[in-house]
């Protein structure tokens, strides 16, 4: 067995390791932003000066795109 052999089959483990990673925390990470995301609507939704529905879809959008995702939001319900 040659190095080259070896080291492509050492690159391709590695490899499939982090795909399967990547795979596996993907659903930890949307629960995070969203449960984020619905402390930040909460938090909003307090101040009372704009008044937005706390869904899974808007905590997620909060969640991930932080302060841009809620001026969004407020834009999209409260002026359009």
């Amino acid at each position: 067995m040659g190095i080259l052999e070896l080291g492509g089959g050492l690159v391709a483990g590695i490899v499939i390791l982090l795909v399967l990673k990547f795979i596996l925390s993907l659903p930890f990470w949307l629960i995070k932003n969203s449960i984020v995301g619905a402390v930040i609507l909460w938090l909003f939704n307090l101040l009372g000066i704009f008044t937005l529905k706390i869904t899974f879809i808007h905590c997620l959008i909060v969640g991930v795109f932080g302060v841009p995702g809620l001026i969004a939001l407020i834009i999209w319900f409260h002026v359009l």
